[in-house]
C-alpha cells in the first residue's frame, strides 16, 4: 500500500485518482459557437425535489467563464467507446467539436450524441471551494440511452464496467 499525505499536489492527485468516476461533458452554445469542458467530478442525486446535480470546475478554467453565461447547459455522461471524444473535447486546442455528433436544445444546451445520459440544466449556484468552484445545476430535461454503458475514469485511465461473476 502506498502512503500519501495531503501536503503534496502530485500525491493527492494520485490518491484522488483511486476513486472511480464517470466522465461528463458540460457544453452550451455561447454566442454562435459551442463551448465545452470535461469533468470527472460530476455528482447526481444532490436533490430529487428540485432535481439537482453538481460538479467542480477549476478556478483556472478559461472555458467556465464563457459557459456560465449560457442560459442552459448540456451535461453528457460519456459512454464506453467515447474515449477519443472525451480526449478531443478536453483538449486545449481548437476544433474540440470537429466530427463530434451533438444535439442542441432550444435553450442552447449542447449534448453529445451517444452519451449514456444527457441532461439540460440551469445553473442554481456557484460556491468557491479551494482551487475549484462547486456548481449546482437544476435538471430541466433528461434523455437516457439504455443501450450504452458509462465511461469510467480511474487511476488516470479510462476503464469499462464488467459484469459481476
Amino acid at each position: 500500500m502506498t502512503q500519501a499525505t495531503a501536503d503534496g499536489t502530485a500525491s493527492i492527485k494520485q490518491a484522488f485518482a483511486q476513486f472511480p468516476s464517470g466522465v461528463a461533458a458540460f457544453s452550451a452554445m455561447v454566442g454562435f459557437a459551442p463551448e465545452v469542458l470535461v469533468a470527472s467530478s460530476f455528482t447526481v442525486g444532490v436533490s430529487l425535489e428540485p432535481p439537482l446535480v453538481m460538479f467542480a470546475v477549476q478556478n483556472s478554467s478559461t472555458t467556465w467563464p464563457k459557459l456560465r453565461r449560457a442560459p442552459r447547459l448540456g451535461v453528457s455522461v460519456l459512454a464506453e467507446g467515447q474515449e477519443a471524444v472525451c480526449l478531443q473535447l478536453s483538449s486545449r486546442k481548437g476544433g474540440r467539436f470537429a466530427g463530434v455528433a451533438t444535439s442542441t436544445s432550444d435553450g442552447g444546451a449542447v449534448t453529445i450524441d451517444g452519451a449514456v445520459l444527457a441532461l439540460e440544466c440551469e445553473i442554481v449556484s456557484e460556491t468557491p471551494a479551494g482551487d475549484h468552484a462547486i456548481v449546482v445545476l437544476e435538471v430541466k430535461a433528461t434523455e437516457i440511452n439504455d443501450d450504452a454503458r458509462p465511461l469510467i475514469y480511474h487511476g488516470a485511465s479510462f476503464r469499462r464496467l464488467t459484469e459481476a461473476a
